[in-house]
């Protein structure tokens, strides 16, 4: 079981990646709403407060993977480069 928990996590944690990576090479985050990423964050930072004191580590690491490369998805929402 604790297989599928650290397979499900990882799944999910590098679902951002892929934009994280599009966002880099383009430099911006055109195609972004406010309202998702402010949602996203939000939902990440809330969540991760909430699961680190139980130190699941499948989901500390999905948590911290996801603020990790929706920060890099914000900053070039906020900062795009023409």
């Amino acid at each position: 079981m604790e297989t599928l928990g650290w397979i499900g996590s990882i799944l999910l944690a590098f679902c951002g990646l892929p934009q994280a990576i599009e966002s880099w090479q383009t430099k911006n985050s055109d195609g972004l709403t406010w309202g998702l990423l402010s949602m996203w964050f939000a939902g990440e930072v809330f969540t991760f407060i909430y699961i680190l004191p139980k130190m699941d580590l499948p989901l500390i690491f999905n948590y911290a993977a996801n603020l990790i490369f929706l920060s890099v998805i914000i900053y070039y929402k906020l900062f795009p480069r023409r």
